[in-house]
């Protein structure tokens, strides 16, 4: 990065550029993106240039996908079997085919979900020096803040600032999470994860198993939530708010603000992924995609920059962090659903073991699920 007299950076394309130099100078500031825009940057520093994205952004700048993500209506969920079969089939349909699906009608009030994207933003929006005190790469933590969790893994940095909170098998203290977003964060994710166990449910009759199957293995036990902030982006076709990637874990629950900016990729194509009042978007993590041999589908997605902001969203990951225990349990794909005509892909995997590859790996567009794959 090349900063002019006015303390503005400027794209150093430089033989001698040093990266590693510019990404620790950038971790050391513990002010994030957002810091960075605070402090005037009009041009983004080399360490943030997507070339990949911008190669596509230029042979191909307006595609308009003909795909639309599935949206699953709740509402009368519990009234009858007949419409319980219905959710349920909906439910499979989105797996096998798009990993993604946006519920509504899911019994998480409106107000708490407005609540919670203003309790991140307003840690986001904290004076630096109060918000330094929480930025941390510790994985141990309970509750901490970085930008770019793969910092010094990944081969590009994304326009994003999160906070992480350990919410479950055991949360920390109340006294632990900042007090300008405590509350809602735990009154949300108490929400979070009742639906999680209703979504559990209706997995596993998805997968033609018990309704309580997903959850006497223990795949709602860990949840990990990343309060995501995405600040307007002075150049956002030249990066990415979050690159191409999977999640790791079973589940995921996203709740997003109405600037969107989030994409799946279907069918060869980047498919958007709208925002709709009162939805939630679930999509299948890796660990499911294990679990049920490859019947439903962890999928590539990611969020663009945008010239405006910022976008808040709130990422709840059920999954183990590095907990406790988290090394105990192995996961291999589920013997009910294997057969002679359908053997297991993947190996067994412990939770930890799977989690330490994540952060080892970092996000740079290749599956988390490769070396767990059985060789053939």
């Amino acid at each position: 990065m090349v900063v002019s007299t006015n303390g503005k950076t400027e794209h150093d394309d430089s033989s001698e550029y040093d990266r590693k130099s510019e990404v620790h100078a950038f971790d050391d500031s513990k002010t994030g993106v957002k810091g960075l825009l605070d402090a005037g940057v009009t041009k983004l520093p080399r360490m943030f240039l997507h070339n990949q994205y911008m190669n596509e952004k230029k042979s191909d700048p307006d595609v308009i996908s003909k795909f639309s993500i599935p949206v699953i209506d709740f509402e009368g969920l519990g009234n009858s079997a007949a419409r319980r079969a219905d959710i349920v089939r909906e439910i499979k349909d989105a797996c096998e085919n798009w990993g993604f699906f946006q519920v509504v009608h899911h019994e998480i009030p409106s107000i708490v979900m407005e609540r919670v994207l203003e309790g991140v933003r307003r840690f986001h929006e904290q004076d630096s020096e109060v918000k330094k005190e929480f930025y941390s790469r510790d994985v141990t933590r309970k509750f901490s803040y970085n930008s770019n969790f793969d910092l010094h893994k990944a081969p590009t940095a994304n326009w994003r600032d999160t906070l992480y909170c350990v919410i479950a098998p055991n949360p920390p203290d109340p006294e632990e999470i900042p007090e300008v977003c405590r509350d809602v964060l735990i009154k949300y994710t108490e929400y979070v994860m009742k639906l999680g166990l209703t979504l559990y449910e209706l997995l596993s009759e998805a997968l033609g198993l018990g309704p309580n199957h997903l959850k006497d293995i223990e795949c709602a036990e860990g949840l990990l939530v990343g309060g995501h902030y995405y600040p307007a982006c002075p150049e956002p076709d030249f990066t990415l708010g979050l690159s191409g990637h999977t999640d790791s874990g079973f589940l995921t629950i996203v709740l997003q603000d109405q600037i969107g900016g989030l994409q799946v990729f279907h069918k060869t194509q980047w498919v958007d992924v709208p925002f709709l009042p009162g939805a939630l978007i679930v999509n299948i993590g890796d660990l499911m995609q294990l679990i049920t041999n490859d019947k439903f589908k962890s999928v590539l997605h990611r969020v663009l920059a945008k010239n405006v902001g910022p976008r808040i969203s709130v990422a709840s990951l059920f999954r183990m962090h590095f907990q406790e225990g988290s090394e105990s349990r192995l996961y291999g794909p589920i013997n009910e659903l294997l057969s002679d005509e359908n053997p297991p892909i993947y190996r067994e995997t412990s939770r930890k073991e799977y989690v330490t590859h994540l952060y080892n790996k970092g996000l740079n567009g290749t599956s988390l699920l490769s070396p767990f794959k059985l060789q053939k």
